[in-house]
């Protein structure tokens, strides 16, 4: 086993904190994109959250840009076109597997099995 190496601790400044906050508090942003854009943990901008809304952390943050906000909405309706899309092209696949499956397991035709078809 290694050594345990020492935690990394990152202190943000109160601007940072409240620019976060004020970012996540925007209409179609979710706290979870401003988290990941900001390269922190969503549990640490929810506790920041909750000290803004208790009143621990003060004081006047910066105006955010609108660009910011913009694009995390975009990345955001992004995001979910692609899960939509990987959701429908695991149905697909599922659709030709079952296919493939139920054609193989249909009976036997006169060329797969190699013996003459009779008629009647």
């Amino acid at each position: 086993m290694g050594t345990p190496r020492p935690q990394r601790i990152n202190r943000y400044g109160i601007d940072f904190k409240l620019k976060a906050v004020q970012m996540s508090s925007q209409p179609g942003v979710l706290v979870k994109d401003v988290a990941e854009s900001l390269c922190i943990h969503s549990f640490t901008l929810s506790k920041w959250r909750k000290q803004v809304r208790d009143r621990e952390l003060i004081g006047k943050p910066a105006p955010i840009e609108q660009s910011a906000v913009t694009e995390l909405r975009r990345q955001r309706e992004v995001e979910q076109q692609y899960k939509r899309l990987q959701q429908e092209h695991d149905l697909l696949k599922k659709t030709i597997r079952f296919a493939s499956d139920r054609k193989q397991n249909s009976l036997p035709s006169a060329k797969q099995t190699g013996k003459p078809t009779r008629s009647r």
